[in-house]
């Protein structure tokens, strides 16, 4: 029966809907549609035709603009002053008549620079040391020093323009700095870009060059186009370079590039964020493109309005239609029953579970009631604990600083706190050792740091808070009227404890006790401040206020102006052996005073600053980048023994001449007998101490001359030879994988899926058939 209704109840509604669309919705769709295949594209066909006579007319004005001012300029070049300009032969006579001419040509660039869209002009003298404006007339480096200050950082680019033929060549836009004559005082910068036009005019060598800057407020005024859905108007030259932008549009080069390739000129060109591209070809210079940036929605506002007005219109005949239809349907069922219905049709299992057929609708509602509470208190059981590390994470940060805000946001995800209780946050820094920091995957120090977490709270889950607040560092909240240990340095020497590993070095810093929650960012910040005198000895420690007051130590933190000199001594002399030397004096002078690991790195980072120095003031050719890696490496450095091992490694890398085929050489010896000894053990650190390498130097020297990771390699030669015993022999795969250098059959099986994308087994399979 309730099939029988359901089924009823959907065909009644699409019998009552399929009558009013084809006496209604039929209609308003076949109107709707003329309307957007005639009226809508004639409007928009008229909107792109009047698009494009603007376009047209514009560029004609422009393109008169540019030629009045080119034959200006080329009016000006052909003067007989400029003609028959005479050279400077020392004579009195010779030099009367230059100084005449050079007047006449001032007087004519005075003319020049009378024009609208001229805002300077000069002369450029190529095979002379002159310049020539309409105010003056100077030797290059005085006008470019005095009368036409140009930045540096352009000066270079600038001057570049002065060579070969120039027929109105647009310059880069370039910083021009103002200020009055005779003076030093910068009264205003501008940005200025100019035309260019040398004579003689078909002279690859010319003589002279005409400069005309331009106004460029004047330019971007005639370039300006007041139709309201032009938001951009710019001259481009074929390459996509902007020459003149009446706006703050970019246009990118390959795109444009693009465009004037793909389509006719005077045609819309969808670009961007709405936008789009008209362009008309040039008539005055067949390497330029007026183009102008269009906010379609402007333009097609007309048309869009009357789209948007058909559909809300169809959509609102199609909304009533489903509504009435939907109403008459509804009339035969009863709201609960209609509960039910779409409460099984979305959760069909509830009709396999016991007693789901027996009892009314209510029961149905009941039971899949139960069934999301008993959902939502699994989700929030897994979800819960990340959410709550995360707060206490923003609450360390000082993101919630005041009472009000902490407990509302507890309240929303169930956390449980006392807002007034004395608390301590202990921040805990883990830094690898050399030889497992590259080792190491990501994944792997995420397991480490996870399973350290849950070895914390192990020691009292209800009042010590765990979170991790960076990517290797934990925090631990500290409960003192609930803890049992009380003492935040008893905890600390407990969780220290914990801290020992082979792997890593594990610093805790304790902060200051608070007496409220919204204080507890203080205590962080004060944990991490007790991190900066953690040592360099191995080994977990505890970085607390009694112990930088008791080992403060009253070492430099950099070298005396004594030691730099002796360095520059022995480094001039070629005694090598004793600069490495002095920097174990340093360390081990450092050692004995108990100099925190910052300290000791801030005289590294010098010691290494001065070599740097000394070797650039003779030869100057170290690439920056080898420096960063190595003042990178200092700071890596978690032990004394590290930092002495960086030194040699620095010390080799500047100072002994290593020749590239020895290392060639030594890297393919290495290479033969890993191919012999493939079979058996090969560690890492054999083959560094062998070169006198660290372990993490020799890895990346390997990766640079071979081309691949060291571990890489070898894996990938093993399972190389792997496959020969698979295809050439009848052996098992457990006696293989020891042939070929592993231990047990699992650690081969793995390798070789992850490098061949399938078992051994099935390799061998596949290869024999």
């Amino acid at each position: 029966m309730n099939r029988f209704w359901q089924t009823y109840r959907t065909v009644l509604f699409c019998r009552l809907f399929a009558n009013y669309f084809a006496l209604i919705l039929t209609p308003v769709i076949v109107a709707a549609v003329l309307t957007n295949f005639f009226v809508v594209r004639l409007i928009e066909h008229d909107a792109e035709r009047l698009n494009n006579t603007i376009m047209q007319h514009f560029s004609e004005q422009t393109d008169d603009t540019f030629a009045s001012l080119e034959r200006d300029m080329v009016n000006m070049l052909s003067t007989a002053s400029l003609k028959n300009f005479p050279g400077t032969s020392g004579d009195p006579a010779d030099l009367t008549q230059h100084y005449e001419w050079i007047h006449s040509l001032m007087q004519q660039m005075n003319k020049l620079d009378s024009e609208d869209l001229v805002y300077k002009s000069f002369l450029y003298f190529a095979s002379e040391d002159l310049v020539i404006d309409g105010n003056t007339y100077n030797n290059k480096d005085e006008y470019f020093r005095e009368q036409y200050l140009i930045k540096d950082t352009d000066m270079p680019s600038y001057f570049s323009n002065f060579t070969g033929k120039k027929s109105m060549v647009f310059t880069k836009p370039h910083t021009v700095f103002e200020r009055p004559p005779f003076t030093r005082d910068i009264v205003s910068t501008h940005s200025n870009t100019a035309m260019l036009m040398s004579y003689p005019f078909n002279n690859s060598n010319p003589e002279v060059y005409l400069v005309v800057n331009l106004d460029l407020d004047e330019l971007r005024g005639r370039l300006g186009i007041q139709e309201k859905w032009v938001t951009d108007t710019m001259l481009v030259n074929s390459s996509g370079s902007v020459l003149i932008s009446n706006g703050s549009s970019e246009l990118q080069p390959d795109s444009f590039a693009a465009m004037i390739r793909m389509n006719p000129e005077q045609t819309l060109f969808l670009y961007e964020n709405k936008k789009a591209l008209s362009f008309t070809k040039s008539r005055f210079n067949d390497t330029w493109y007026y183009v102008s940036m269009i906010d379609l929605p402007t333009l097609m506002k007309p048309a869009s309005t009357i789209r948007t007005m058909t559909f809300v219109l169809l959509g609102m005949f199609i909304i009533v239609g489903g509504l009435v239809s939907y109403d008459l349907s509804r009339r035969l069922y009863n709201p609960i029953r209609e509960i039910k219905t779409g409460l099984e049709s979305q959760h069909p299992h509830l009709d396999d579970a016991p007693g789901s057929h027996s009892g009314n609708e209510f029961d149905t509602i009941k039971r899949f009631s139960h069934l999301l509470i008993s959902k939502n208190k699994e989700l929030t059981q897994t979800v819960n604990p990340i959410v709550q590390e995360q707060f206490i994470v923003r609450v360390l940060f000082g993101e919630y600083r005041d009472s009000l805000s902490i407990e509302y946001y507890a309240k929303e995800i169930a956390f449980p706190y006392k807002p007034v209780s004395a608390a301590t946050v202990l921040c805990i820094d883990i830094q690898y050792y050399s030889p497992f920091a590259e080792q190491l995957s990501e994944t792997s120090k995420s397991f480490m740091l996870a399973e350290l977490k849950e070895k914390i709270r192990k020691l009292s889950p209800a009042m010590i808070w765990v979170c991790q607040t960076r990517s290797e560092q934990l925090s631990c909240i500290l409960h003192h009227e609930e803890n049992g240990l009380c003492d935040p340095k008893e905890t600390a020497n407990v969780i220290k404890l914990l801290l020992e590993h082979p792997y890593y070095k594990a610093s805790i810093g304790i902060g200051e006790t608070i007496h409220s929650v919204d204080a507890l960012h203080e205590s962080y910040n004060h944990a991490l401040s007790m991190l900066h005198y953690k040592s360099l000895h191995a080994g977990a420690e505890i970085c607390s206020e009694q112990r930088v007051w008791k080992e403060r130590s009253s070492g430099d933190s950099f070298l005396s102006a004594q030691e730099v000199n002796r360095i520059f001594n022995r480094y001039k002399a070629g005694d090598y052996k004793n600069l490495l030397q002095s920097v174990f004096d340093l360390l081990d002078a450092g050692m004995r005073s108990n100099a925190n690991a910052d300290q000791m790195k801030n005289l590294g980072t010098d010691v290494l600053n001065t070599w740097a120095r000394a070797i650039e003031s003779e030869q100057n050719d170290f690439d920056i980048s080898v420096y960063s890696e190595l003042f990178a490496s200092i700071n890596r450095c978690v032990t004394w023994e590290e930092m002495r091992q960086t030194f040699r490694e620095i010390h080799g890398v500047l100072f002994r001449k290593i020749e590239v085929p020895d290392r060639k050489q030594q890297f393919a010896e290495i290479l033969d007998y890993i191919r012999t000894h493939y079979n058996e053990e090969l560690s890492i650190e054999h083959f560094a101490e062998q070169m006198n390498m660290s372990a993490g130097h020799f890895s990346r020297m390997f990766k640079e001359e071979v081309g691949e990771k060291y571990v890489e390699y070898i894996a990938k030669y093993r399972i190389s030879k792997a496959k020969q015993f698979l295809l050439e022999t009848d052996m098992k795969i457990d006696d293989i994988a020891g042939q070929v250098g592993y231990w047990g059959r699992n650690s081969f099986i793995r390798n070789f899926r992850r490098y061949e994308g399938i078992t051994p087994a099935k390799y061998r399979t596949i290869h024999q058939s």
